[in-house]
């Protein structure tokens, strides 16, 4: 892919980001006024989210990747289980990622 071709993905990335969001301003608040819209866009949150997470620990470029992030995830899903405060969960998870790299794992 030449430069000129990923900027002009870019730029037309970001106009289509803009004119949604601009779209979205313009939508009737008796739109989003109802249950079944304020159930709906609290789940897409979560599941955006949850795909974040997903695509960032396991992703490698264009593959899966088992790491010290994957297990790093893990032992922060279980301390909020535990409901560990977020500074502990963090720190835990974070010696478990810089622990597994000391150790050779990638």
């Amino acid at each position: 892919m030449s430069d000129a071709t990923l900027w002009a993905t870019v730029l037309a990335g970001s106009a289509v980001c803009l004119g949604l969001k601009v779209v979205g301003a313009y939508v009737p608040r008796s739109w989003l006024a109802g249950e079944r819209v304020g159930r709906i866009m609290g789940l897409v949150t979560v599941a955006l989210l949850a795909g974040l997470l997903a695509v960032q620990t396991a992703g490698d470029g264009q593959g899966l990747a088992v790491d010290s992030r994957l297990a790093a995830v893990g032992v922060a899903g279980v301390a909020l289980w535990l409901r560990a405060p977020f500074i502990v969960v963090v720190i835990l998870a974070a010696a478990v990622a810089a622990g597994l790299r000391a150790l050779g794992l990638p």
